[in-house]
């Protein structure tokens, strides 16, 4: 297949507490020059910081990339090299056809132009026609939701508002290149589910993506390819299912177990206080992987320390601040008071109960 993007050793180096020589702006220059004339200029006294560091990578079309990594990785930084928002440091990128980009809530849309006109300045960028867009117009007006105010000026609109209206007129123009950064995360769960399922259209129609996003699950399910970046560096390139495992492995790490030796200083009070909890798989060893195809158990140990009332485990799974479910034990012998002395409870959860994700 035809290469649709080739990055060759992309390295991007910011400067902190000094002006770049080179603007890409009349805004940026003039700023500079303000600045010169006044004397407020920095030149000295600056720290160096690498967001990408030798990127290189070739991706065919009709293919989907998904990129992770934590925040500060350099995942927005690759985006925006490769929409030429910013240069590169070294290196170079080549993209071989018309790109639609969604990238940070503001970029690619005038403030004070309408929502229509921006449609139309979008539209004219990409070498659309105006009958093009105008007959495009309805359908993107009704997938943003914005049909009401699209003749008001984008400043006035909330960002959710802003984002939707982007992601439409990037999906719809029917680019032969989508780049789309986590600004999905904007968005209300429907239309995100809407924008996902989008996109899976485009990939479907032969179309090359590049998709940077924290929802893991969504990279495993729209993108056949995936490269995880670490401190400006791809430590991983392969199938997504495995960058995703490989990922959620390392980033839970230490966190699957947690010991309190010290009993005063444990979690509880003078009745009870936890010793210790951790993720166990079906054998009873500790996993720091969950796969949610197989069983996974919840166990705490704790320390009842006074006789006469009863203790009664019960476990909280929270997602994204809410309350998924909640796990106690129906043995009506929890009920009974429980003689002091050391206990371990496990909560299982059943297979494929749980979603993919972190």
């Amino acid at each position: 297949m035809p290469v649709a993007i080739q990055a060759e050793g992309l390295s991007k180096r910011y400067r902190i507490g000094e002006l770049q020589a080179a603007y890409g702006t009349l805004r940026e220059s003039l700023s500079h020059a303000s600045k010169r004339l006044t004397g407020k200029e920095r030149r000295s006294g600056y720290d160096e910081i690498w967001a990408l560091r030798d990127v290189s990578f070739s991706l065919e079309e009709g293919q989907a990339l998904g990129v992770i990594g934590r925040n500060g990785a350099g995942k927005s930084t690759l985006l925006k090299v490769l929409t030429r928002i910013t240069t590169p440091t070294h290196g170079r990128a080549e993209i071989r056809g018309r790109v639609g980009s969604l990238l940070e809530v503001g970029t690619g849309f005038h403030p004070e132009l309408t929502g229509r006109e921006n449609v139309y300045l979008n539209g004219a960028i990409l070498g659309m026609k105006r009958k093009e867009i105008q007959a495009k117009l309805p359908e993107i007006a009704e997938f943003s939701g914005v049909e009401k105010f699209l003749d008001t000026p984008v400043k006035r609109y909330s960002s959710g508002m802003h984002v939707r209206l982007a992601f439409s007129v990037a999906a719809h123009f029917e680019p032969e290149i989508m780049l789309v950064d986590e600004v999905l995360s904007v968005g209300d769960a429907e239309f995100q589910a809407r924008c996902l399922g989008r996109m899976e259209d485009i990939g479907s129609t032969g179309r090359t993506v590049v998709f940077v996003s924290h929802q893991l699950q969504a990279v495993a399910q729209l993108c056949d390819r995936a490269i995880l970046l670490e401190e400006g560096r791809i430590v991983r390139d392969g199938p997504s299912e495995e960058v995703v495992a490989h990922y959620l492995q390392t980033a839970a790490g230490a966190g699957s177990s947690r010991t309190w030796p010290d009993l005063e200083s444990a979690p509880g009070d003078e009745l009870v206080r936890l010793r210790s909890a951790r993720v166990v798989g079906a054998d009873g060893s500790t996993i720091d992987y969950v796969d949610v195809r197989e069983p996974v158990g919840i166990e705490i140990g704790f320390t009842v320390l006074e006789d006469g009332a009863p203790v009664l485990p019960k476990i909280k799974v929270v997602a994204g601040g809410q309350i998924a479910f909640n796990a106690m034990d129906v043995d009506p012998r929890w009920y009974e008071p429980s003689p002091p002395g050391d206990y371990v409870a496990t909560a299982w959860i059943p297979a494929n109960y749980l979603n993919e994700g972190l």
